[in-house]
């Protein structure tokens, strides 16, 4: 791990060299631009003061050198690259990572003022007073911006009214009639100050309204607001809205829905094919042959003929035909029919043609990895996947996982014992809700998908047992909206058999008898519940969250069949030994976006807890938490934390796989680009696993936990190339569960990963 913490340092050095002083570059009669501050003097008790003056911050220009703890690597590194004959890595350097000076000379106080009247002029604060100052600093060569804002009297709203034009009132009645309905949910209320970004919001909203009224051709150009403050006192001023002279008469009625096609396997050479139709509930279905049913294709299309044009019902249709996840491509298009010139009727008509053009059916995936772990188990991982995407074509999702592990372990005080795992999986996606009666029509946004699962696992663990693990799932899956979607899992079933354990493997047990019961409970039945929130879709927002809260349940409704023997104190269910528990965790991060260079700082907690209770004494070994590894608090090897303060090498007898009934972590990372695809990471990781009940390793949770965290830091280096990430990461310990704080540099743990931590 050595080369790879020398490798991290000499980058960090090699930008160090390059960060050195820039003033000696500064040409004599320049100084360098270190950026602005706008102060808004506040004289008539603003509503948002520091809003107001984050807005008028923005406008400032131009954007000064990036300086990081002290240092201009971007601008040293551009002076440097203008010598004579720069190195070939400067060249390069300069390239990704260059930056041109800023010198106050590019400054224009005059026209910074002028923006900044101008926003507060289309803010409603008219007649204010900016003023400026520059802050020289002849040390160092540079030169601030200060702006003192003292903003005007605010105009604020009085009347808000339609003004009909009489040139234009016979045919612009039923537009206008829409207009006034839509006023009911209007954005500017009584009082409110005069703000031209307001006015827009509200023109687009209005345009909104009446396109859902069919109003296909109406564009919000064609609203037009006037602003009279002249005959009011105490700054006041009424609006009034109206339509510009000369719309179309196309634009000014709603549109309704002629014909559906749906072209629903759209290919290259499938054009000139002669076609079949099939029509469904008023939708016709063009295909050379049956590659989706239309009877399973109808439900996710919300169009019909005799509807008015509605481009919700456009985006709900198009999301939901996505979701099958047979189709590449979704195209909506619309085509007006020809109304041979009559411009005066009252409603016009479209056809929708709807193209659907399919993702490959079949394919096969292989992942490989290299596993290694805090027992000294080491070994390549390797899953193969096949996919068919149309199984039964109506939008079935079939996939087949296998898998296949080996890990032997290394080192000098092991004895060589190694592990095999096989594993196969069978999963079936319908596309719709398999439930009784017709549910889907209460879905708009997205029908529910119902999930079935079926597995097996053979793990085998040299000199110690053997393990055969059998599952079976049938469950929910649906999104209630782009934010927010639900698993829920109604039937959760897993068999566990415990075969050919050695004696050495039985006394591990007899000394824990916490592993040992761990072990014995064989049947898990049970609910699994999942909510998602996400917002790190939303490119427009500066602040994301991400929160996943998961709720599993197991043994309850199965104890009530439950027998009990003359001598076991737990009941069984089929002669098997069943689990009773309940389980919770949070899963929250937050990502903040700095500037406009692909920064971003990432905060990260998870919060879980199982607790046994009934049948059960301990958690099922299957369903413990762990902690460490490149998903966790990667200064530790996998499963290399806890339970509290457990030491391994104190208890080299009870060396077992850790792990416990509450896991605690939380994260910070500092992410930024590096060049092209290349991108990379600073993080700080804490947590840790503990046990409610105590047991023969310790590891029971008390009120010092906090003092029991294992915390390490580090740096990355991830590949991302379209969301796929290859992810690398270098951490050391800064404090262990049972020690103090102290930086293990030479004990470096390095993780390979697919896809971010968080």
């Amino acid at each position: 791990m050595h080369k790879y913490f020398s490798i991290y340092i000499m980058l960090i050095a090699l930008i160090a060299i390059q960060s050195c002083s820039v003033k000696k570059y500064i040409p004599a009669d320049e100084n360098l631009f270190r950026g602005g501050n706008v102060t808004v003097r506040d004289t008539i008790k603003i509503e948002d003061k520091s809003g107001l003056e984050n807005e008028l911050q923005d406008l400032l220009y131009p954007e000064p050198n990036t300086k990081i703890l002290g240092l201009y690597p971007g601008l040293s590194i551009h002076y440097k690259a203008q010598k004579e004959k720069p190195g070939f890595i400067i060249r390069f350097l300069n390239k990704k990572l260059g930056e041109e000076p800023v010198y106050f000379s590019d400054v224009n106080l005059a026209k910074t003022e002028d923006l900044i009247e101008n926003r507060l002029v289309n803010s409603g604060y008219f007649e204010s007073k900016i003023s400026s100052t520059i802050q020289k600093d002849s040390s160092s060569k540079t030169v601030k911006t200060n702006y003192s804002v003292v903003v005007g009297q605010p105009y604020r709203l009085k009347d808000y009214v339609i003004e009909i034009d009489s040139v234009d009132l016979s045919d612009s009645l039923p537009v206008y009639a829409e207009i006034r309905k839509s006023l009911s949910e209007t954005i500017l209320k009584k009082g409110n100050r005069y703000d031209l970004t307001a006015f827009k919001n509200e023109r687009d909203r209005i345009d909104q309204y009446l396109k859902n009224q069919g109003y296909y051709n109406f564009n919000p150009d064609f609203i037009l607001f006037q602003a009279d403050t002249n005959l009011l006192d105490n700054r006041q001023y009424n609006l009034y809205l109206k339509l510009q002279t000369g719309v179309p008469a196309k634009s000014k009625v709603p549109y309704l829905l002629n014909k559906v096609e749906v072209y629903s396997f759209v290919t290259n050479d499938t054009t000139a094919i002669p076609q079949d139709t099939i029509t469904l509930d008023e939708v016709a279905f063009i295909q050379y042959n049956v590659f989706f049913k239309p009877k399973h294709l109808r439900p996710f299309i919300l169009l019909k003929p005799g509807q008015f044009y509605n481009p919700l019902k456009s985006k709900y249709t198009s999301q939901r035909i996505s979701s099958i996840g047979t189709y590449k491509y979704i195209n909506i298009n619309y085509k007006e029919i020809d109304t041979l010139g009559i411009d005066t009727l009252e409603v016009r008509y479209l056809n929708a043609i709807i193209s659907l053009s399919p993702l490959t059916k079949k394919s096969i995936r292989a992942e490989l990895q290299g596993v290694t772990k805090s027992n000294n188990f080491t070994g390549p991982n390797v899953g193969l996947t096949y996919l068919n995407r149309n199984a039964f074509n109506g939008g079935e999702n079939f996939s087949a996982t296998g898998s296949f592990g080996y890990e032997k372990q290394f080192g000098n005080k092991t004895n060589g014992s190694n592990s095999l795992q096989l594993g196969m999986n069978l999963a079936l996606i319908y596309p719709r809700l398999i439930f009784p009666g017709n549910l889907d029509k209460y879905f708009k946004y997205a029908i529910p998908k119902t999930k079935m699962s079926v597995g097996f696992e053979y793990y085998r663990r040299s000199k110690l047992y053997t393990l055969n693990s059998y599952n079976a799932s049938f469950g929910y899956i649906w999104n209630a909206n782009r934010r927010v979607s639900h698993l829920v899992t109604p039937i959760n079933l897993n068999y566990i058999r415990l075969v050919n354990t050695t004696s050495q493997f039985d006394s591990i047990l007899d000394t824990n008898p916490f592993l040992k019961r761990s072990f014995e409970q064989q049947f898990i039945a049970g609910l699994t519940y999942s909510f998602h929130y996400s917002e790190l879709n939303d490119a427009q927002k500066k602040g994301k969250f991400n929160f996943i809260f998961t709720f599993d349940i197991a043994g309850n409704a199965i104890s009530l069949l439950g027998t009990k023997g003359e001598s076991d104190t737990a009941k069984s269910f089929l002669s098997l030994p069943y689990a009773q528990y309940v389980k919770g965790d949070i899963d929250l991060s937050y990502h903040y976006d700095i500037g406009k260079k692909g920064q971003s700082i990432v905060g990260h907690i998870f919060a879980g807890i199982g607790i046994p209770y009934g049948n059960s004494q301990t958690l099922p070994y299957v369903k413990q938490y762990f902690s460490g590894g490149s998903y966790s608090v990667r200064a530790f090897q996998i499963r290399g934390l806890g339970p509290g303060i457990y030491d391994p090498v104190e208890n080299s007898n009870l060396n077992f796989d850790r792990s416990g009934d509450i896991r605690l972590e939380g994260n910070l990372e500092y992410r930024f680009p590096i060049i092209s695809v290349l991108k990379g990471a600073l993080f700080v990781d804490a947590g840790n696993i503990w046990n409610i009940n105590n047991n023969v390793a310790g590891g029971q949770f008390t009120s010092d936990f906090i003092q029991q965290f294992g915390i390490g830091a580090g740096f990355g280096l991830r590949i991302d190339v379209q969301g796929f990430v290859i992810r690398f990461d270098l951490a050391a310990p800064l404090k262990t569960p049972a020690g103090g704080w102290e930086f293990d540099y030479k004990n470096p743990v390095f993780n390979f990963a697919i896809g971010y931590p968080f």
